[in-house]
Order: structure tokens, then C-alpha cells, then sequence
């Protein structure tokens, strides 16, 4: 993989997304669209000090790769530190998280097998935060547009019983679909024309 730079073409420069909130970088190096749905490939820039809380998904697996620095992994009671071409792996329903405890950034690559909606739920929650349109740690300010991006991003926390949280925010969900609430984020998944407008 080439490294980023200003000369980048337009189709280029979309495939990075930043979160001004929490200060991480994700560049999308295959695409759920270029693989057929088999997996998502992304190039994920840590800051100190970041990370996720414990989650599971029950619909894909995530596997890990460090290019550079050091990233500590989560996953099912175990924790792992990884250097430079270390893999782990998070199968589906492990209770896992990434972190990044060092006092410098660490870039990593992620697959999402297979890719769902990972890159749809990674564009908008990073477009919202573009837009100050959340809080604490990224969290989308509108509960109806949270309840959507629950529903992409198929990520739960061990700390609440799943009937729970698919019963908080299903029903959001649904009444978010039938306002039509998902146009409010359809421009964070068009690609800027060559003017740097969407369209």
C-alpha cells in the first residue's frame, strides 16, 4: 500500500475519513463493493490513548494486522500486545476491543469478514462528528439517527443483555425508516465530485 499523500487523485482522498472527536484516521484499501461482499479492508490511524469499548458483533469476524507502534488487543478474557506484522483474530460473537496505550500513534489494518455494512456505519458516524453533531465519544446527538447506526453498524456491549438493546433500539430504528430519517445521512455516502461537492 502507498502511503497518503497531497498529490492524491479525488477517488483517492475519499477513501480516508477522519473523526475530529476522538482524532482517528481510517482509509478503506478494499471496499465491500470491490470485493463482492467477501471482506472489508481498512488502514486505521490510532492516537494515544485510543480506542474502543468492549463490544461483540454476531455477524462478522474482525481480524488485525499492525503496520506500526503498538496495539493492544481484547478478546474473550485475553490481552494481546501487538507489533509490527502481529496479527489477531476476533471471531464472530467474541467480546473484544482495540487500544492504543502508548504515548505514540499506531496505524493497523482491519478486515471485516464479511464486510456488511461496516464502512457505510464507519462513513456516517465520522461524518456526523465532521459536523458537531455528537457527544462524548462520538455518540450521534439525534436518537433516531443513534438507533440507525446501531442498526449498520450490528456492534453490541456485553454489559446489557441483547434483548435489551435490540429492544431500545429497534422500534427507533423503525420509526427512524418510516420518517425517512436515513436522508439525513445519505450525503456522508456520496462521493464528492470533482468540484469537492457530493454529487
Amino acid at each position: 500500500m502507498r502511503p497518503e499523500s497531497e498529490e492524491q487523485q479525488p477517488a483517492d482522498r475519499w477513501r480516508t475519513v477522519r473523526n475530529p472527536v476522538i482524532g482517528d484516521e481510517v482509509t478503506f484499501v478494499h471496499t465491500a463493493g470491490e470485493t463482492g461482499g467477501e471482506h472489508t479492508l481498512a488502514r486505521v490511524l490510532l492516537k494515544p490513548g485510543g480506542g474502543n469499548p468492549l463490544h461483540y458483533h454476531l455477524t462478522y469476524a474482525e481480524e488485525f494486522e499492525v503496520v506500526d507502534g503498538l496495539l493492544t488487543i481484547h478478546c474473550d478474557g485475553e490481552r494481546l500486545m501487538l507489533g509490527p506484522g502481529e496479527t489477531a483474530h476476533a471471531p464472530i460473537g467474541s467480546r473484544h476491543r482495540f487500544a492504543n496505550n502508548t504515548d505514540r500513534p499506531v496505524t493497523f489494518l482491519t478486515t471485516i469478514r464479511p464486510a456488511r455494512r461496516f464502512e457505510e456505519q464507519i462513513r456516517i458516524s465520522y461524518g456526523l462528528a465532521r459536523d458537531g453533531k455528537t457527544i462524548g465519544g462520538g455518540i450521534p446527538r439525534n436518537p433516531l439517527q443513534l438507533a440507525l447506526l446501531f442498526e449498520l453498524s450490528e456492534t453490541y456491549v456485553p454489559a446489557l443483555p441483547l434483548a435489551v438493546q435490540r429492544g431500545i433500539f429497534g422500534p427507533l430504528a423503525r420509526l427512524a425508516h418510516w420518517l425517512r430519517s436515513e436522508r439525513s445521512l445519505e450525503k456522508y455516502l456520496i462521493e464528492p465530485g470533482p468540484s469537492g461537492r457530493a454529487g
